[in-house]
């Protein structure tokens, strides 16, 4: 049982790594580039003469929904960026805050849980303490 469950987690660690580094790459500018010019080459190669207008306008819908999600993984990205410096910049000008949720995006899922089970049960503490006083 002990060998499955570190499988398990050894498993989760590499696909955290593996999403971690698509995003990266799906929100990067190049991919973009290189998504926009192949949806441009695919378009170009048609013989649009010879089909109906149904399924040129399904490509054409195809096409600009997959360069659609190179955009939202690059806002995506951004945004997560800037959230995280700003929850940074809080942290650590607070200095009664834990340093343990700094860089906190750099902690696997278990790490993250973990985390949050820790805070959940100092917020059900405090909960308590202001209940008793």
């Amino acid at each position: 049982m002990i060998h499955i469950k570190n499988g398990y987690h050894h498993l989760e660690n590499i696909f955290e790594k593996i999403t971690s580094k698509i995003m990266s790459v799906l929100g990067n500018s190049i991919t973009f580039i290189l998504a926009f010019i192949l949806v441009i080459f695919l378009l170009c190669n048609r013989d649009f003469k010879t089909e109906p207008i149904n399924d040129t306008i399904r490509d054409i819908i195809y096409g600009i929904s997959f360069l659609t999600l190179f955009i939202i993984q690059k806002a995506f990205n951004h945004f997560t960026a800037s959230m995280h410096v700003k929850l940074n910049e809080l942290v650590s000008s607070n200095k009664s805050a834990s340093n343990a949720v700094m860089n906190v995006e750099t902690k696997t899922e278990k790490e993250i849980n973990l985390l949050q089970k820790e805070y959940s049960e100092i917020a059900n503490q405090i909960d308590e303490l202001e209940k008793n006083s």
